[in-house]
């Protein structure tokens, strides 16, 4: 686990020091996180490529770990040396008492949340999360399958022979720790916790950079956290109905109250049904939100920068010395890292903004259209309110190199990823009106399900005491954003329509900082408002705090895996080769998915969701099952290696056992039987 941490420790410290090169006036707190998540994707992009040429070995966990160190050059720049030092004094003495305080809880909530995302007792595999149950098994294949199984060109751990064509970036980034020593668990605990950390710091800045109010950029990770709708209204009838008190309820809540399959609840709580269960938005969000907060910084005028924040009397002042506070104006701001090369800090923004943008195809595939279509977007607006000649050129020159130094990236990655797919394009775009309403009232429905979020947008937007509360240009960069939120809600973007979700969240994350304005507003104003900003807080948060608090109080618990299904598991490691494929039963956690090994067809409305057809694998699977009489020429056809019999098997569909006793038995583990298939010649 100690080298895991090291090569952590190395992404973290070499995209920290980058951000040098481009993040002026960042305080170390926003440029550690900054640093996290995109130390983390250079770390697994220049991890994978090098591992696709030698594989996946200590030899190329050192040589990307080195490559990684390569900022250090930057650190010997002296004025870039005088900064580091700057800000690590600063930080040291300049640490405010309530950041410290909102961020040491946020980090124990996290740390208990993610803590519970797979669980290891009795020599069985658990989940705290009912949303995790079929999402935990698919990622432990994928990253087995990189770390136990050498899937290099990556082909879908799921659907033997077809291209990978989800975003693994996450699950191969676990990987490498994995082959630096760490357990599964410890793997998706380390890169899963750092990035949630990382996404909240770079939320809070980006909230304090929009709003110019401390208390609204603390506000921010807290609505995005404990997102949720008006599902805690259940919560007094079940006290109704329970004989137990308000504490013995809460201490064991039967149920979540974001998301339900009756009743229209649908939108869920962002930890419990996103960010634990769908590692590649985890990744994706940091990445995504840093990109938004280079685009703002970048295209303000000169006088806007810096966080502006509000004292006592409401009024903005900017100051240099303290670190929270410090503007783009200061003399280190003429350094230029290209010295033969002059570019300007704008354009050296948005050629960061535009290399993070690159790597989100492998990343996240949908944080990437989101960007890419709102930075667009963007771009055209502030096109057309700029009247001067000089400044409509700067803007196509900033965004030109934006989109430029991103597709120079991202378009070898998408032909990467969809050259050869097996997935059906016609099943992800459709006309469907409502989200994922079914048959609820769809403005009912989107009240229940995000609460006060859309009537707060308006009131923020509309808000006026001499001046609007949400100014011109705050607005303007919200703008993009809203069609994250009527596009989803028009059309599908994917088979099943709840992973609409994954651009519907991207409205709701720009959203949180209007909101968070309104509420610091209203809590500068006096007792009365103050309790107001109270009140629609707790409002706001309360069902997405209970389904939170319901996985960390340890109610639930549902396993994946028995102490047999994980000794089958250690079998097949064992006995089979690195590039075997293994028949199994296409459930969601078959114990072929604890190894790597290539499956022929994985949970179908998994392989649905991803775009692919199953109907004839799982027909060839029922075939040699039952011995039937094509079960010979089926194996042969699939080129299956091993099959494996155990209780997953007998209760999807009939098993004929003398046609398998045919076969050599090379490993056993209570139920659990492997047989070895002789290949026909």
């Amino acid at each position: 686990m100690f080298f895991a941490l090291l090569l952590a420790l190395v992404a973290i410290a070499g995209g920290t020091l980058l951000t040098y090169l481009y993040d002026e006036g960042a305080p170390l707190a926003a440029r550690l996180c900054t640093g996290a998540c995109t130390g983390f994707a250079a770390f697994a992009l220049v991890a994978f490529l090098l591992a696709s040429l030698l594989g996946l070995n200590q030899t190329t966990l050192i040589l990307t770990s080195l490559a990684l160190l390569a900022p250090l050059a930057v650190f010997m720049k002296p004025k870039i040396k005088d900064r580091v030092r700057e800000d690590f004094s600063a930080a040291l003495v300049g640490v405010a008492p309530a950041y410290f305080i909102f961020y040491a809880l946020l980090a124990v909530i996290l740390w208990l949340a993610f803590d519970r995302a797979m669980i290891e007792h009795d020599g069985g595999i658990y989940t705290g999360y009912v949303n995790n149950l079929g999402d935990l098994p698919f990622h432990l294949q994928a990253i087995q399958g990189f770390a136990r199984s050498a899937n290099f060109p990556p082909e879908d751990p799921t659907y033997a022979g077809a291209r990978f064509a989800y975003p693994f970036m996450a699950d191969f980034l676990s990987a490498c720790f994995v082959k630096a020593g760490a357990s599964l668990r410890q793997s998706m605990f380390l890169e899963n916790f750092v990035l949630a950390i990382a996404f909240a710091g770079v939320l809070n800045r980006w909230t304090l950079k929009l709003t110019r109010e401390r208390i609204a950029g603390l506000i921010a990770p807290a609505l995005v956290f404990l997102s949720g709708g008006l599902g805690w209204l259940l919560l007094f009838s079940d006290m109704k109905q329970s004989d137990a008190g308000p504490f013995a309820l809460l201490t064991n809540l039967q149920h979540d109250y974001t998301i339900m399959g009756a009743g229209g609840w649908r939108w869920g709580n962002s930890i419990t049904t996103l960010l634990v269960t769908q590692r590649s938005i985890l990744f994706g969000l940091p990445l995504a939100v840093t990109i938004f907060t280079q685009w703002w910084l970048a295209n303000m005028k000169e006088e806007e920068r810096g966080n502006g924040e509000k004292g006592k009397g409401g009024k903005g002042k900017k100051k240099k010395i303290k670190i929270e506070e410090r503007t783009e104006t200061t003399t280190l701001n003429s350094f230029s890292p290209f010295p033969h090369f002059p570019i300007s800090p704008s354009s050296r923004r948005m050629l960061a903004a535009g290399l993070m943008a690159g790597v989100l195809p492998l990343v996240h595939a949908h944080s990437f259209i989101v960007v890419m279509g709102t930075g667009g977007l963007t771009a055209v607006l502030l096109f057309l309110i700029e009247r001067e000649r000089g400044a409509r050129m700067n803007l196509v020159r900033v965004w030109g190199l934006f989109f430029a130094s991103a597709l120079v990236i991202a378009v070898p990655e998408m032909w990467f990823a969809t050259h050869g797919s097996s997935a059906k394009a016609s099943m992800f775009l459709g006309w469907e009106f409502g989200w994922d309403h079914g048959e609820e009232n769809v403005l009912l429905f989107w009240l229940k399900n995000t609460g006060l979020v859309i009537p707060l947008i308006f009131v923020a937007v509309l808000w006026r005491e001499g001046k609007y509360l949400v100014q011109k240009r705050m607005l303007l960069f919200y703008l993009p954003f809203t069609l994250c939120f009527i596009a989803p809600n028009m059309m599908k973007m994917a088979p099943w329509i709840w992973d609409n979700i994954k651009v519907l969240f991207y409205w709701f994350v720009a959203s949180v900082p209007l909101i968070s304005l309104l509420l610091a507003h209203l809590w500068r104003k006096g007792a009365f408002p103050r309790a107001i900003s109270i009140v629609l807080f707790i409002a706001l948060t309360l069902a997405g705090a209970l389904d939170v608090w319901r996985v960390v109080y340890e109610t639930t618990e549902f396993q994946e895996y028995d102490a047999n299904g994980v000794r089958i598991a250690q079998k097949i490691l064992e006995v089979t080769p690195q590039r075997a494929l293994v028949l199994h039963a296409p459930t969601y956690n078959p114990p072929v998915f604890l190894t790597g090994r290539r499956s022929l067809l994985g949970y179908t409305g998994y392989i649905w969701a991803h775009g692919l057809d199953s109907s004839a694998r799982e027909a060839d699977i029922k075939s040699i099952y039952a011995g039937s009489a094509g079960a010979e020429d089926a194996l042969a056809r699939n080129h299956v290696d091993y099959i494996l019999v155990g209780p997953h098997e007998r209760s999807y569909m009939p098993v004929n056992d003398a046609f398998l006793e045919k076969f050599e038995k090379v490993g056993e583990a209570g139920e659990y039987s492997l047989y070895k298939v002789a290949r026909r010649r």
